[in-house]
């Protein structure tokens, strides 16, 4: 039998090799954790991996992911996000790069009711870049403001990657909600902000229509219509959870039915519509699982051999500031969005990270918040970012991938800024939270 040392040794090889060579993440993970397994205790030892297959399989929270990302698609295709930009595009048309601040206003307000990262950054493509473009905008900064507000959905909740970290981490969504509001609000600010400065510095960045006419505040105001349906999709769901009506796994199927009725009330809801956004959620739902079944199987090995806990020596006798360890772990974050999706992130160094931050004396739920924020930067991180491949799909003839990564640089900064400014004052993080669960008392 071999030394556990040199299976954890050929373990952490065998997943960078396997990593750059392309293949993919669950299989991988799944592959390497058999076969340490098959060589410390042998084939019979597999039932563990069965186990906490058919665990993961049946596990009540889990089934907020389907849920949430049903009624995204749903929304999605409901044309409420149409009529949204209709209204963001009368009410900042006047203001310096009124279109981007809008663009991420409407960002905020659909990580607000889906969730998830890519219909914001689909739909905005669609909509945001082409009028933006029209009317004279810096195309960097137009590509960065999509990229970057799309993010936002990772954060504030309901957000399905929230989900993920709360059950591998083993806290309260409702917490992990709680948590996220303040600071993707702050960080939706932040870019607001530079947008307003640097237009304001440079106004060829984005100019102003010069065949513009005032809109009467009769029409302004009737466009805010379009606000009506997000607000009863946001409440229903947000609403009935810090209400306590209903857990994050019951307001997902709340949300569900919201998004229904607003898809009918925009006359959108057909068969063949709930047949594709069916289809939509079976494709993502099933990638999600299959990682978590694989990054399980990987981490349980791991611990088993005692990875884990030999990790854990090693931190406690390293004569290093906690705040270096820290920055430490949050740098090896940002290394691997450069080449993992978030969920295979969370999965793989959650059940590693954690317990080292508990060590540490460090808050779960707030490290959880700077973890959100590097995987918003893993989003908009060239070479993988997944927001660059949504964005890429929609980009107009003559605009490369190029002024996609010169866009979203500034934003990137500003993450690394708001990352810091809450490593700094985690009060900011907790407060809502430790606020909503005095009052539940």
């Amino acid at each position: 039998m071999m030394e556990s040392s040199l299976i954890l040794a050929f373990m952490f090889v065998s997943l960078i090799i396997f990593m750059l060579s392309g293949a993919g993440l669950a299989f991988v993970l799944g592959a390497i954790a058999f076969i340490s397994t098959i060589l410390l205790w042998g084939p019979s030892a597999l039932i563990v991996a069965v186990l906490n297959t058919f665990e993961t399989m049946t596990s009540e929270s889990l089934m907020a992911i389907p849920l949430y990302v049903l009624m995204a698609s749903i929304l999605q295709k409901s044309s409420i996000i149409d009529a949204l930009y209709d209204a963001m595009e009368t009410w900042f048309a006047r203001v310096n790069g009124g279109l981007a601040v809008g663009t991420i206003a409407i960002c905020t307000i659909l990580a607000a009711m889906t969730g998830v990262v890519g219909a914001a950054v689909a739909a905005m493509g669609i909509l945001a870049l082409p009028s933006m473009l029209k009317r004279g905008y810096y195309p960097p900064l137009a590509l960065g403001a999509i990229c970057a507000g799309g993010t936002l959905g990772i954060l504030i909740p309901p957000s399905v990657v929230t989900i993920v970290y709360a059950i591998t981490a083993q806290i309260s969504i409702g917490k992990m909600f709680a948590a996220g509001i303040v600071p993707g609000l702050i960080l939706a600010g932040g870019y607001i902000a530079y947008i307003l400065i640097r237009t304001g510095l440079n106004p060829e960045l984005a100019p102003k229509p010069a065949d513009f006419e005032e809109v009467p505040l009769r029409v302004k105001l009737s466009k805010l219509k379009s606000l009506i349906l997000p607000a009863f999709v946001v409440i229903g769901v947000l609403g009935s959870i810090y209400a306590g009506i209903a857990t994050p796994t019951e307001a997902a199927a709340v949300g569900v039915l919201g998004a229904a009725v607003s898809s009918l009330a925009t006359r959108k809801f057909s068969v063949s519509m709930l047949s594709e956004s069916a289809t939509d959620t079976l494709r993502v739902t099933a990638m999600i699982l299959w990682i978590t079944i694989g990054a399980r199987a990987f981490i349980s090995t791991f611990v088993a051999t005692g990875g884990a806990d030999s990790l854990l020596d090693f931190v406690e006798t390293l004569d290093a500031s906690r705040w270096l360890i820290l920055g430490a772990m949050v740098l090896i974050l940002i290394f691997l969005g450069l080449f993992l999706d978030e969920i295979g992130i969370i999965l793989l160094c959650v059940p590693v990270f954690l317990p080292i931050i508990t060590a540490l004396d460090f808050d779960p739920l707030w490290f959880g918040v700077l973890f959100m924020i590097t995987a918003q930067m893993a989003y908009i991180t060239p070479p993988f970012g997944y927001t660059l491949f949504y964005l890429k799909g929609v980009l107009p003839e003559g605009i490369g991938i190029g002024q996609v990564y010169r866009g979203v640089i500034p934003f990137f900064l500003i993450q690394v800024a708001v990352l810091g400014l809450f490593a700094l004052f985690p009060g900011l993080v907790t407060w809502l939270p430790e606020v909503l669960a005095a009052n539940a008392r």
